[in-house]
């Protein structure tokens, strides 16, 4: 499967590019691309980027595929699925956990559902460390050409198979972890001490 890092964000929260923010050395984003890539079931791992960063992450070595949409989430999950069925994560989860992505995947490709997505007791949705058919850019085109950009209120008018979040050990539960402002990095580098 099509590993999917979304790098389309203006990081208004964090004040610069924080998927190039170096931490260790690396780019910020390089964390997520290697521990995505570590996934068994991952085959190949693109970036979709927005225009304007395009060209700076063609330096990490990966396929960049631009999401002319420029709408959020969603047109940067659509575009991923122009290329196939794909894990879609967020560049800016660093701690993601590759077991985890695997058993996504997994649950996914025996549910034949159109997509497989970590969902909380409350109802809150992860949409961006879930797995999607090609399929499901249909569902995503009928919203996106109605004006309708929330990639939750796609995924919860289709036919999707959900992953109950309480149950996961508690370290792959902290793969949800995204880094949004500065005060974020202490947080994570904390987390890469212990």
């Amino acid at each position: 499967m099509l590993g999917a890092v979304l790098a389309g964000g203006r990081s208004k929260r964090f004040w610069g590019d924080k998927l190039l923010f170096r931490i260790g050395g690396r780019p910020l984003i390089s964390y997520t691309l290697e521990r995505i890539e570590s996934a068994s079931l991952i085959e190949e791992v693109v970036i979709v980027a927005s225009a304007d960063n395009a060209g700076r992450l063609r330096s990490l070595g990966y396929e960049v595929v631009v999401d002319e949409l420029s709408i959020g989430p969603i047109g940067g999950v659509y575009t991923a699925l122009g290329l196939g069925d794909a894990f879609v994560v967020a560049g800016d989860m660093p701690l993601i956990v590759p077991e985890f992505v695997d058993l996504m995947i997994q649950k996914f490709l025996g549910s034949e559902k159109l997509a497989c997505v970590p969902r909380w007791t409350n109802g809150y949705l992860e949409p961006l460390h879930a797995a999607y058919s090609k399929a499901f850019r249909r569902v995503l085109e009928e919203r996106i050409r109605s004006g309708d950009y929330s990639l939750n209120g796609a995924i919860r008018s289709a036919d999707v198979c959900y992953l109950n979040v309480e149950k996961l050990p508690s370290l792959w539960k902290e793969g949800f972890f995204n880094v949004n402002r500065r005060s974020d990095l202490r947080k994570l580098l904390e987390r890469k001490s212990e």
